[in-house]
């Protein structure tokens, strides 16, 4: 198993070479195939008691978003590198909508972290997430590349957590480490034990070797002890579950997912 088709979304207003490079990077350890994506959409008609104050896009507001898709495409295609397929796309629609769509040809989909900003310009990544069935590798900003030689998934006996280790088995394969942490109450370590080695022996079917670790859960963000924990072995990937449901027409997160989204220093594997 492995990664035929790679997706990266490329912020139209600031294209971000760096993470352009990490992709790049990521298709040639697998090589796959790199696919840009970018949208726009046309803000609506504003009325206000019957008055209309903004009008819809003429056609040269359309000629500039098209001109500003082409030419992110273009930085796209200059930061991409060798060694890989390349493909841009474009669209003058919704952007969370389009990158949903759009993820029935990729295998895996490339975000950078950040706020969602103006609905007709960002990708709201948590929407997305939900919204895609497909992984996500969510790369923070100051990320210049990803080797992840050492990979930690954070466990939880959920199918979220049970579809994220499926979909990181590419990674998981190459991987020099691979550890299995659950943080979890004292009185529920002796089952945590069992689970994890089940996963353990469950990677060990397919010859990837994993370490076990339960740590009792601390006290303040589980986010920020999974980071901890992470950070001090040296680990630069950290492979997860996005908990999540929609409610009144909004997505809402789950504690860890939401901080992890916000806060994670290192680059995360989120399945939904």
């Amino acid at each position: 198993m492995s990664y035929a088709t790679l997706m990266v979304w490329i912020n139209v207003d600031h294209v971000s070479s760096q993470l352009v490079r990490v992709a790049g990077g990521v298709a040639n350890k697998f090589a796959a195939k790199l696919v840009g994506l970018s949208a726009v959409a046309i803000v609506p008609p504003f009325v206000a008691e019957g008055v209309v104050i903004v009008d819809n896009a003429t056609e040269f507001d359309i000629a500039k978003m098209k001109s500003d898709l082409a030419e992110a495409g273009s930085k796209f295609q200059s930061a991409a590198g060798t060694g890989h397929q390349v493909e841009w796309r474009s669209a003058i629609e919704f952007p969370t909508q389009t990158l949903i769509g759009e993820a029935r040809c990729a295998d895996l989909i490339l975000v950078e972290k950040g706020k969602s900003g103006d609905i007709y310009r960002t990708v709201d990544v948590g929407a997305a997430i939900l919204g895609a069935g497909r992984p996500f590798l969510v790369v923070p900003a100051a990320v210049k590349s990803l080797t992840a030689d050492h990979v930690v998934i954070g466990w939880k006996n959920t199918r979220e957590a049970r579809r994220a280790v499926q979909d990181a088995l590419p990674f998981l394969h190459k991987a020099k480490r691979v550890t299995v942490i659950e943080t979890c109450e004292k009185d529920q370590m002796d089952a945590a034990r069992r689970g994890i080695d089940d996963v353990v022996r469950y990677l060990a079917q397919h010859r990837i070797k994993a370490e076990p670790r339960v740590e009792m859960q601390a006290h303040g963000s589980g986010a920020d002890q999974i980071i901890g924990l992470v950070e001090d072995g040296g680990a630069d990937l950290l492979v997860t579950g996005a908990y999540g449901h929609s409610r009144f027409n909004e997505w809402v997160f789950g504690g860890m997912t939401r901080d992890l989204l916000t806060s994670s220093p290192i680059c995360c594997l989120m399945s939904h």
